[in-house]
């Protein structure tokens, strides 16, 4: 009460000085508009007398002064109105009430005869804030601790919470162990009543830690101790991890550390007594000193359960790890208390309260531990509602659902209701939070936070190679197609060995029951020469739907079927393809083009439990698909493909993640021609390379190789056998019928980028290997050659002849879609492969 009424002086003081009767009254003195000090009868003997000698009726009422604050705001603050018999409380209260609305730094009341005159001066209005010399601090973190003091730009300026503000910011240095952290306020005027404030911070550096002293232990030595911990002294060079800086947010968490090694380990008594931080003389250095009581190991005696297990008792004592006879463990407390309440709350019960009650014998070194079971009332599901979803329809969202509303809230199957979201392509971060329902106990409402990413990509490529140079690809794709979740693709891609053009379109749920349909058409022009293959041409168009059903949670059948036409043309047959050529080739026209329409029927099955849909870091996703032409088709054959990606999370924050995969394929003809049996079509070989599959090496190019063989004559016309023929092995691959093709990824944080942005920037460190081999080739029909040309033959049938590759890749979800950045160097190779040391890619993600 004394410094409100210290406070208040202050705040009056500008009136000027005041009587004696009126400073005892009011604090302040009415002036007459010359300045001079109104005369009270010297008669007066009490207070009232003098009050009532000043009353009088007001005749106006005028403010000088104002500049951005309107009249009638101003007057709305005077507690009378004109025609009212005032006296100097009044006069007073008049004032408390204009300093209380915040636009006034300086006021004065003066009395022209019954006219009131108040002369004021308006506080300043900011204009900008400016921050100079902040690093720990980001400019975001503070304009918003100012906005909660009202220091925004716009807002009028309170001299008064500087000084407040400066000290808090200091008193966050220091608590960084920054103890020669300076900040200072700094005010520029600027015309029409405005100000430039600004901020200047002088950091300096965090006070390292000369010793940390443990004090009182006996059973763990300091070494064991302090290697449990986050500060540390005495740090190597090169350990650039270390903390030995000093910062009091984490002395408190090295305690709480120091304090669960005791307790995990029996110790149940066990404290740390005091801290003693000592800083040095120029604040460059400080000493720190833990004293701890370590106690007794305890042991428990038993465990019992108390409370209403809500109709659980035979399973919660099941999945309880407590055992009698065991140490004492309070991790393992911790753990039971959250098992228990997350069972509880599988089952609506959502706020249930689950405590330990320990009864200490300090005699006997035993603990007793009840644990008491609260379940609450069963809590149902009023609303969902989902906030951030600017593009993507409510409607999408809600059909990932497996909370239902009007069902009982369960933890477990809201949290996989988050999965499925994460899992869409669209989707960066999916958060939830719960909310009761004021008034109601048993009811709540989820609302979902979305952020979304780009759902439109425009695929395009370019890459540079030790042969092809320059390559480039263009292409369009659209996973949320107007917010609706379906997936429109329109791709018309040219570049120097392909040009394409495609129309897909998928209904992800084309039923309620997440049934999809999808369809598209396509048409191909594609020279493998030119695509590091041997020469030839295919001209491709077909139109194909696809149906896809899921199974449950995880797993997914797929259905499809697809009418193909190919054309082949300028072919120069080789050595493996020969039998194929000879069985369709037109005798009369040996180099025509060759024709083949065929009925496809696919089949596959999928299954994913990754926690996203783009950019995963826990999880798995499988996928197994079988494809073959129908037995009335031009041609008889099948394929497989096996694709598997396991997500290995490395610490808890999934920051770090191992990524392992794998891709296999095998294909074949089956039936006969004419008597011949059916060869798989060379262009339906699988090929390797490129950043797809084998990064390191260029596109197509891992696999077997031509073989022509080139019969030889003598004088006359006459020709040799074909075991003198001669032997010429393409640089270019013509790709096999099984393939194999591994990889292992470390994902790590991405150096020296913001956090917000981890969410679309990727980096990792790879190690990728793989096998291209034909299962049909045999080395033996060349064992007639000669020695010299046999030696040309390479056993194309051999799966171990793989290559592998390291590197680093970089993926950026850019506006225009996925961008991977590949920097990569060949650690097995063989004679004639064609390698890349980067590639830059957009469209695609591993």
């Amino acid at each position: 009460m004394i410094m409100k009424k210290i406070a208040f002086a202050l705040l009056l003081g500008a009136l000027g000085t005041s009587t004696q009767n009126a400073q005892a009254e009011t604090g302040f003195q009415v002036k007459d508009i010359n300045g001079k000090g109104l005369q009270h009868d010297a008669l007066s003997t009490s207070a009232q007398s003098a009050q009532a000698a000043l009353s009088f009726q007001v005749e106006d009422i005028e403010v000088k002064g104002l500049q951005r604050v309107a009249l009638g705001a101003a007057l709305t603050h005077i507690p009378f109105n004109v025609g009212d018999n005032i006296n100097e409380f009044r006069i007073s209260q008049s004032i408390k009430s204009l300093y209380q609305s915040g636009h006034f730094n300086d006021i004065r009341v003066y009395r022209d005869g019954n006219r009131l005159v108040y002369r004021v001066k308006e506080r300043e209005t900011i204009s900008d804030i400016i921050f100079d010399g902040n690093s720990d601090l980001k400019d975001e973190q503070l304009t918003e601790s100012l906005d909660g003091s009202n220091i925004r730009v716009g807002e009028t300026l309170d001299r008064t919470v500087i000084s407040g503000i400066e000290m808090g910011l200091e008193n966050f240095y220091h608590s960084v162990g920054k103890y020669n952290a300076k900040v200072t306020a700094k005010i520029t005027h600027l015309p029409r009543n405005r100000v430039i404030l600004e901020f200047t911070f002088v950091e300096g550096d965090s006070a390292s830690i000369k010793q940390i002293n443990i004090v009182g232990n006996e059973v763990f030595s300091d070494a064991e101790i302090l290697d449990k911990i986050e500060l540390s002294f005495d740090s190597p060079w090169w350990n650039f991890m270390a903390q030995d800086r000093y910062q009091k947010q984490a002395l408190q968490g090295d305690m709480e550390t120091i304090n669960s090694y005791y307790l995990n380990r029996g110790y149940l008594r066990f404290k740390v007594d005091s801290t003693q931080v000592s800083m040095t003389p120029d604040k460059k250095a400080v000493y720190i000193a833990l004293n701890v009581s370590e106690g007794e190991t305890y042991t428990i005696s038993e465990v019992d359960f108390i409370g209403d297990m809500a109709g659980f008792e035979n399973t919660i004592r099941a999945i309880n790890p407590l055992q009698a006879d065991e140490l004492y463990n309070g991790a393992e407390v911790t753990y039971t208390e959250e098992v228990i309440s997350k069972f509880l709350g599988r089952y609506g019960y959502a706020y249930p309260k689950v405590r330990t009650i320990p009864e200490v014998d300090d005699e006997n070194h035993t603990v007793k531990l009840s644990i008491s079971i609260d379940p609450g009332k069963r809590v149902y599901v009023n609303r969902i509602n989902f906030t951030g979803n600017h593009v993507t329809a409510d409607n999408v969202l809600r059909r990932e659902m497996r909370q239902m509303e009007g069902a009982w809230l369960s933890n477990g199957v809201v949290e996989s209701s988050k999965s499925w979201l994460m899992r869409l392509p669209y989707m960066e971060t999916v958060e939830f939070e719960t909310k009761q329902i004021q008034g109601e106990d048993d009811l709540v409402d989820i609302d979902f936070t979305v952020k979304e990413q780009p759902s439109g990509s425009f695929n395009a490529g370019i890459g540079y190679g030790s042969e092809t140079k320059l390559s480039l690809n263009a292409g369009v794709q659209q996973n949320n197609f107007l917010g609706t979740g379906n997936q429109l693709g329109f791709n018309v891609a040219k570049n120097y060995y392909q040009q394409s053009a495609t129309i897909s379109y998928t209904d992800p749920y084309f039923t309620v029951d997440a049934i999809s349909l999808g369809g598209q058409v396509y048409y191909s022009e594609y020279d493998a020469g030119n695509a590091n293959m041997v020469d030839y041409k295919n001209k491709t168009f077909g139109a194909g739907l696809n149906w896809g059903f899921p199974v449950n949670e995880y797993l997914r059948l797929n259905f499809g079927v697809g009418w193909k036409f190919n054309q082949i043309s300028q072919l120069q047959a080789y050595d493996q393809i020969q039998d194929f050529y000879d069985i369709y080739a037109d005798p009369n026209d040996p180099d025509g083009q060759l024709t083949f329409k065929t009925l496809d029927l696919n089949a596959g099955l999928s299954r994913s439990t990754l926690n996203r849909g783009t950019f995963p870091t826990a999880g798995s996703s499988q996928r197994f698909n079988a494809k073959m032409t129908s037995p009335k088709s031009d041609l008889q054959y099948f394929k497989l493909n096996y694709d598997a990606k396991f997500y290995f999370p490395l610490t808890r924050s999934q920051k770090w993640s191992v990524l392992t995969r794998i891709q296999l394929g095998y294909a074949n003809g089956y039936g006969t021609v004419d008597g011949n049996d059916q060869l798989l079509p060379f262009w339906e070989n699988f090929s390797a390379g490129g950043a797809d599959t084998l990064r390191g090496f260029e596109n197509n190019t891992i696999g077997p190789r031509a073989i022509y063989r080139t019969p030889q004559s003598i004088p006359g016309g006459c020709c040799l056998g074909p075991d003198n023929a001669s032997i010429y092995v393409s640089p270019s691959s013509v790709g096999g019928n099984a393939m194999a093709i591994a990889g292992i990824e470390l994902i790590v944080p991405t150096p020296f980028l913001d956090e917000s942005y981890s969410n679309s920037v990727r980096t990792s460190i790879f190690w990728d290997a793989g096998s291209v081999w034909d299962t049909e080739f045999n080395v033996a029909d060349y064992q007639d050659l000669a020695p010299n040309e046999y030696e040309k033959i390479v056993d194309f049938s051999d799966p171990t002849r793989f290559r592998s590759s390291v590197g680093i890749s970089i993926q950026w979800l850019s506006p225009m879609g996925p961008m991977i950045f590949s920097f990569s160097k060949s650690i097995r190779e063989e004679e004639g492969d064609d390698t890349e040391g980067f590639s830059f890619n957009i469209g695609k993600t591993f």
